[in-house]
């Protein structure tokens, strides 16, 4: 992979990909018949670079030798040897490029730079001296999932679990893990106790396994929630800090794990072009569990801020969907989470082990001794294994008595079958722990006093770890795994069981709620582990299982266990990572740029006679928080002008060369309410209405505009209002509008989809009208009712009401407006082509517009214009003037628009057709503020000027 832009690193596969197919004799991709070309869609680019990690595992495998005491795994090997160091590197990729051909340099180009954050290092670190260190492999499934991963030069970023208070301390500290490629991050006692002991694990772990949040007093909760979430906060930023020191542009920084949430966050903050991807080694709790925790918002929007975010199982990932789209009000995808245009991926990446780590150990000498040993002390026995970190989601109490009740049930079984427990301890200073500790042991003791004889017990209990060779010996042996975890993200002792059982073929009993159900579901036996009666049964139909059934059974599972290693886990990571960056780039060209506001206040100054054309809703409006803001709905469904706008605007208002517009797909009296003390015009129900506010309202619909739809379209909005609760709908003279923006989303988007196959087989399936789709609404109209196709109606009675004879050289057009109403962006357009293309069922068509730089009246079509020569007025609309065809001449004429001197402006909507984007209403704000200043500061030279003359 390069470690260069994203289009370098195409370019860059595809040759490494060529040499592949040359080396190994390839035709070439049978998904592009153009191997070296450059791949045309996102699954070509993945396909390619899963070529290509194939290729380059081939070239290390055949380096390989046979396992020696070089192996890093290997008893005679120390700590340090885990992870390889530069000088290794080097030795590994000599040997290896020079018995293939190819040179050094080359293949070390290859390695893309990976800076792996967690919260700890994979080594702990205990202090000697003053200025000396002993370095430890910790023991966690991160770092066994990572300890094969050699496709990347990776670098190590996390706490060392030891408080280093001094300086000489930290510099010794840093220099000893320099050697190990890992880059400590120094927290001390207080941050540690708040934010690991205290956020992390006394708050989101439980939350995250289901367990709930702690039940304590409410007052001291709400202030040990706060204050532990500070911490959490700081922590996060250390991390950041650290991370920024050491990235170089190109690298790709992997953030694990719960305890680093707020970290994506804070690395975009600081460098926008990082590549960032995050993974939760949990489970990823319902919509409903997740919302429970005060700081769920700030936790979603900061992993939110990372490129990619992976899950071990698609369930944890459509939890985290959901909760975005019910928590969050965003737009949840097939491939992620979309928010005004930015998309950050989400996907499921089931973990692996390093399964050939665990298959090369089994032919050990010291292994197989032990193998031998433990099959003599069980001679006649079949043995059941357990290991577990004793931990209250591990369900060691169900698999317990789960157990008793087989024995209990099948007394034939007694002195055939022996369980082994091995219980890790794990945080032995918590009570709850110690309670779990004193509970098992004594359902233990009870089964073994019960079941057991001066020789034999049911069960062997160890509250300790093995090291690695014993347990793979333990393995080994082992004719029956029981795995009972409540909730796991993943659990990996399924794997390395799986991993170790080539000869015997032992069945595994897994269950339902862990992670790797989802993976070796078919061929373990899923039980769920609360169900005590149908574990007990299981464990009577494992071991009585017959050979045929148990290999096809084992075969499933090995299959899986060495094709999903942790290396294919970490590359196919940071593929889809880089490929996510691609996306993003290809996404980013079709979002418009910035307005740049500077220019367009400096070419207004510049202008003589300028239209201004406004929405309202999402632009003059304030803008207000969609879920997290009570009364935020019926904020929104009586839209009020933005309070900082009024001043502005109204003096731009009074500029006699400015004419202002405010078209709406609002209704009459909403913006009669709203801008009735304006000097401006109004044109409402998306132009089909239009009046300045010193006169009546007028119609501009067209003669032939068919309303008859009207009752039968609004029989089916009401009854799916009343179907759909939180739904409402709004019945305007030329269209209908259902909105479920406040209902249940989910629930909302089936009954929008329902709603819409029965308009389509219904009321409006032989009818000329247009459904046009929001982001939560649907709304019916006639053809034809649209911004773009009413603006030259409107802009034909401004010119005729105010007698304007200077053309206009000056147009700014913002709006938040929907897909179908976008076309207003391009009527003004200076520099399309002659010939425009109009909907079929239109019968009002905006005039043609030259293709010159300059639109004058000879240039203009008038065909459109001399065919309708009158429009009628429909519905409640008594007080409506009719405009004439003059008005539309007039209006047709008017413009002298240079290119330079339009400015069309989408806000807050990302895929849009006009030239530039606004953020939200804030940004409207300052814009027509600037304009103000600007027109303030005009009319003060002007006035200096005259008392100069």
């Amino acid at each position: 992979m390069s470690t260069s832009s994203p289009d370098i690193c195409i370019s860059h596969n595809n040759n490494n990909l060529a040499l592949s197919n040359k080396t190994n004799g390839m035709r070439g991709s049978k998904y592009n018949s153009n191997a070296t070309g450059p791949p045309r869609t996102r699954l070509e680019r993945l396909l390619r670079e899963r070529e290509l990690r194939k290729f380059n595992k081939s070239l290390n495998d055949g380096g390989e030798t046979e396992l020696s005491n070089n192996d890093p795994y290997s008893p005679d090997s120390e700590a340090s040897s885990w992870f390889t160091d530069e000088e290794s590197l080097e030795n590994i990729s000599a040997n290896r490029c020079s018995s293939d051909g190819c040179e050094r340099q080359d293949f070390r180009a290859s390695k893309q730079r990976l800076l792996v954050v967690a919260n700890r290092l994979p080594v702990s670190a205990v202090r000697r001296d003053d200025d000396s260190w002993h370095l430890e492999i910790s023991v966690g499934g991160l770092v066994s999932a990572l300890l094969g991963v050699k496709e990347f030069e990776t670098r190590w970023i996390g706490w060392a679990g030891v408080n280093v208070p001094d300086e000489i301390g930290q510099k010794t500290l840093i220099k000893a893990l320099a050697e190990k490629r890992c880059i400590p991050v120094f927290l001390d006692e207080e941050i540690v106790h708040q934010y690991y002991n205290g956020y992390c694990n006394n708050i989101l772990w439980p939350l995250f396994h289901y367990l709930g949040l702690p039940q304590e007093d409410r007052l001291a909760t709400t202030r040990s929630f706060q204050s532990q979430f500070d911490a959490y906060k700081k922590a996060n930023e250390m991390f950041a800090a650290v991370v920024n020191e050491h990235y170089v542009e190109g690298d790709v920084v992997w953030c694990h794990d719960y305890h680093l949430m707020f970290l994506p966050k804070c690395l975009k903050d600081s460098n926008r072009n990082m590549k960032v991807g995050w993974f939760l080694h949990t489970p990823f709790p319902s919509s409903e569990i997740h919302r429970t925790l005060p700081s769920r918002t700030q936790l979603l929007r900061s992993v939110l801020a990372a490129d990619l975010v992976g899950f071990h199982t698609y369930d944890y990932a459509r939890h985290f969907v959901s909760a975005c789209t019910r928590i969050l009000g965003l737009e949840g995808t097939p491939e992620g989470v979309e928010d005004q245009g930015k998309l950050t991926r989400v996907a499921a990446f089931p973990i692996g082990i390093d399964s050939d780590r665990f298959i090369r150990a089994l032919e050990l000498p010291q292994v197989q001794d032990h193998m031998k040993e433990l099959k003599e002390r069980f001679a006649g026995r079949k043995v059941m294994l357990g290991v577990d970190r004793l931990d209250m989601i591990k369900g060691l109490p169900q698999k317990i008595l789960a157990f008793e009740k087989f024995l209990e049930e099948n007394p034939q079984w007694r002195d055939k079958v022996v369980l082994l427990q091995i219980a890790v301890p794990t945080r032995t200073d918590v009570p709850e722990y110690q309670r779990l500790t004193s509970q098992v042991h004594e359902i233990v003791g009870r089964i073994n006093g019960r079941f057991g004889t001066l020789t034999t017990v049911p069960i062997h209990h160890l509250d300790r770890s093995l090291d690695f060779h014993s347990l793979c010996a333990l393995y080994a042996v082992t004719d029956v795994a029981l795995v009972t975890s409540l909730r796991d993200g993943m659990n990996l002792v399924s794997y390395e069981f799986v991993a170790c059982q080539a000869s015997k073929k032992g069945v595994l009993i897994l269950s339902e709620f862990a992670g790797a159900a989802q993976s070796l579901g078919a061929g373990a036996i899923l039980v769920n582990p609360w169900n005590v009666t149908e574990v007990a049964s299981s464990i009577g139909y494992a071991l009585n299982m017959p050979a045929d059934e148990r290999e096809k059974r084992h075969h499933h599972n090995f299959v899986h266990v060495t094709s999903h290693t942790s290396q294919e886990w970490a590359a196919t990571f940071v593929s889809e990572l880089n490929d996510t960056i691609v996306e993003a780039q290809l996404r980013t060209r079709q979002i418009p740029p910035p307005l740049p506001i500077e220019v367009a206040v400096d070419r207004y100054s510049q202008s003589y006679n300028r239209l201004l054309i406004l929405g309202f809703n999402a632009t003059l409006t304030e803008p207000v928080d969609t879920l997290g803001m009570k009364g935020s709905q019926i904020k929104e469904m009586e839209p009020k002008l933005h309070p900082d706008l009024r001043e502005p605007l109204k003096k731009l208002c009074d500029d006699p060369k400015t004419t202002i517009v405010v078209l709406s797909g609002s209704d009459r009296s909403v913006l009669d309410d709203n801008f009735g003390d304006f000097n401006l015009w109004l044109a409402a129900e998306n132009g089909m209405f239009l009046r300045a506010t010193k006169g009546d309202w007028m119609t501009t619909m067209p003669e032939n505009l068919n309303m008859e739809w009207v009752d039968s379209v609004k029989h089916v909005f009401e009854y799916f209002t009343e179907r759909t609760p939180r739904s409402h709908f709004e019945l305007r003279e030329t269209s209908l509008i259902w909105n479920y923006k406040y209902a249940d989303v989910e629930f909302g988007r089936l009954q929008a989809r329902d709603l819409l196959q029965h308009l389509w087989t219904g009321p409006i399936s032989n009818a000329s009208l247009d459904v046009v789709q929001g982001s939560r609404s649907v709304e019916v109209r006639s053809v034809g009712v649209t911004k773009g196709a009413a603006i030259d109606r409107i802009l034909g009675e401004i010119v005729h009401n105010k007698g304007m004879k200077e053309p206009i050289d000056y147009v700014l057009c913002i709006g938040h407006f929907l897909a179908k109403d976008e076309d207003i962006y391009t009527f003004f357009e200076p520099e399309l082509p002659s010939e425009v293309s109009t909907p079929v069922r239109c019968h009002i068509t905006p005039p043609v517009r030259a293709s010159s730089k300059s639109v004058s009246r000879e240039d203009r079509s008038m065909s459109v214009i001399e065919r309708n020569s009158s429009y009628h007025v429909t519905g409640d609309v008594s007080q409506s003037r009719v405009v004439d065809s003059m008005s539309l001449q007039e209006g047709s004429s008017v413009l002298d628009l240079q290119g330079d001197n339009y400015f069309s402006c989408s806000v807050a909507r990302k895929r849009s057709s006009a030239r530039y984007l606004l953020k939200s209403s804030n940004d409207v704000v300052r814009l027509l503020t600037k304009l103000t200043n600007s027109r303030i500061g005009n009319m003060n030279t002007e006035a200096s000027a005259m008392r100069g003359s």
